[in-house]
């Protein structure tokens, strides 16, 4: 279905992640140059007092682009905001998910967020999805 065929209150077909591994986060740390050991490391996550290794915020936020890779012939990610709410560990199952919100013209914004296996909330926040040719 086209984005533009959306209403408020409709949301995006929602995505499950594989689980989050520690391939992912060292590739993700040599893309983004974040190489802070709490990510990769069990020792240094065990040292800096967290449960395990943490993925880093960005790489989950990063994901939530996935949502609208489907729609990229239609418009654009114009703005992408989060809130961190919790931590994502080796293992976690995530879920994303999008619920339109607001329509302003060619602006449509989206409540969206990420969920781990246990209905955690770990993101939220709100993307601005810009439609092409209006």
């Amino acid at each position: 279905m086209s984005l533009r065929a959306k209403k408020p209150g409709d949301s995006l077909e929602s995505m499950e992640l594989p689980p989050v591994s520690r391939l992912d986060l060292i590739k993700y740390a040599g893309a983004s140059g974040d190489f802070n050991p709490i990510h990769t490391i069990d020792e240094a996550a065990e040292k800096a007092r967290l449960p395990g290794i943490i993925a880093h915020g960005m790489w989950t936020m990063g994901n939530l682009g996935k949502l609208f890779t489907p729609y990229v012939g239609e418009g654009f990610i114009e703005k992408f905001s989060v809130r961190f709410a919790g931590m994502v560990f080796l293992g976690d199952r995530l879920t994303l998910s999008a619920t339109l919100k607001e329509v302003q013209g060619a602006r449509q914004t989206y409540e969206v967020l990420v969920a781990n296996q246990d209905g955690g909330k770990v993101i939220k926040g709100e993307i601005v999805f810009k439609m092409y040719g209006e």
